[in-house]
């Protein structure tokens, strides 16, 4: 699933992932082998791929250096950062959580092991810094991304830590969907401007409407978890639920007192896999105590608060344009 067509996603192909490849090509031959199949450049054998990823991020850095009134290409090193650092963060998070498919192929680790898929990850976040430190005056947005970073294993960590505990409360849920997700994007909606040395003010509340736009994004991410089509996804079906992983509908339902949230909970705490039938009972559980819906909603409100963030800025016509187009498309993912 790639993001429509506009004038930035066509920069991405035409400068951000020339970019990139230069990037790549700085590795050791094992590294950059394992992080172009992360990136979905090449095949396992170094053929070359079909596919890519949503490509979200670098085109929201793109529109970031185009609102603080730069070229498009001023924005490709901020855009190629932030493309780099996300996929250094799933290629950790695969081999944390053991999913076996990303992007409707097999995930790094299980091609290469555990031990080339981290030290690829790890290479991936050092050439992020390498793109953003080698522009001139470029010192604010290495000290961004490294914050946003920094958020992101944060997140991340406490996403872990949740795995563990059976008293996860939603507040909890919605700080670690802000930072393992939300800071990366709020980072992406920033950095450009950030880069191309735009107003505060700008700068600022691009941010606001990235972290709106991010727990947007993580809440349909949680629905699509749980509900989603995997010709849509790339993932099983159900896939967040066989891995007992702690989203806010489901901590939303095992904490809302019924009886449903009961058996959910109980069926989490069983040490024995869960069967078909058994993700097929707790998606109907959590549905049964309104946390689909909840979810739904408060998607919805996080959306409102980042096209009024959007709204209170000023900006070029198309970049605006293209930032709402953008904002449709991350929060309709999941009808």
């Amino acid at each position: 699933m790639t993001i429509a067509h506009s004038h930035s996603t066509s920069q991405i192909h035409t400068h951000v992932e020339p970019a990139i490849r230069v990037l790549l090509d700085r590795l050791d031959p094992g590294n950059r082998l394992v992080a172009g199949y992360q990136m979905g450049y090449w095949n396992a054998d170094g053929s070359p791929a079909v596919g890519r990823g949503k490509g979200l991020r670098p085109a929201l850095a793109l529109l970031s250096a185009q609102a603080a009134g730069a070229e498009p290409e001023a924005g490709v090193p901020a855009a190629a950062a932030v493309e780099l650092a996300h996929n250094f963060s799933l290629l950790h998070d695969d081999v944390m959580d053991g999913d076996t498919e990303r992007r409707h192929r097999p995930t790094a680790w299980t091609v290469f092991g555990v031990s080339r898929a981290i030290l690829a990850g790890d290479a991936l976040i050092g050439l992020a810094y390498e793109a953003l430190a080698e522009v001139a005056g470029g010192e604010p947005a290495v000290r961004r991304l490294a914050l946003d970073v920094r958020a992101l294993i944060r997140g991340q960590a406490a996403d872990l830590a949740f795995e563990h505990r059976d008293d996860v409360t939603l507040d909890e849920c919605l700080t670690m969907a802000g930072d393992k997700t939300a800071a990366l994007l709020s980072g992406s909606c920033a950095l450009g401007a950030l880069l191309c040395g735009g107003p505060s003010g700008l700068v600022d509340g691009l941010s606001r409407f990235g972290f709106h736009l991010g727990l947007a994004f993580q809440l349909v991410d949680d629905l699509l978890g749980i509900w989603g089509d995997p010709r849509r996804t790339g993932k099983p079906v159900g896939s967040d639920l066989r891995a007992r992983k702690r989203t806010i509908p489901v901590v939303l339902a095992v904490t809302d007192g019924s009886s449903a949230g009961r058996a959910l909970a109980e069926l989490y705490r069983s040490p024995a896999p869960l069967t078909d039938d058994d993700v097929t009972r707790a998606t109907g559980l959590i549905e049964a105590t309104g946390a689909r819906d909840w979810t739904r909603q408060r998607a919805a409100a996080e959306t409102e608060r980042a096209r009024a963030e959007l709204a209170a800025l000023d900006l070029p016509d198309h970049v605006r344009r293209e930032l709402a187009d953008l904002t449709t498309f991350i929060t309709g993912r999941d009808h």
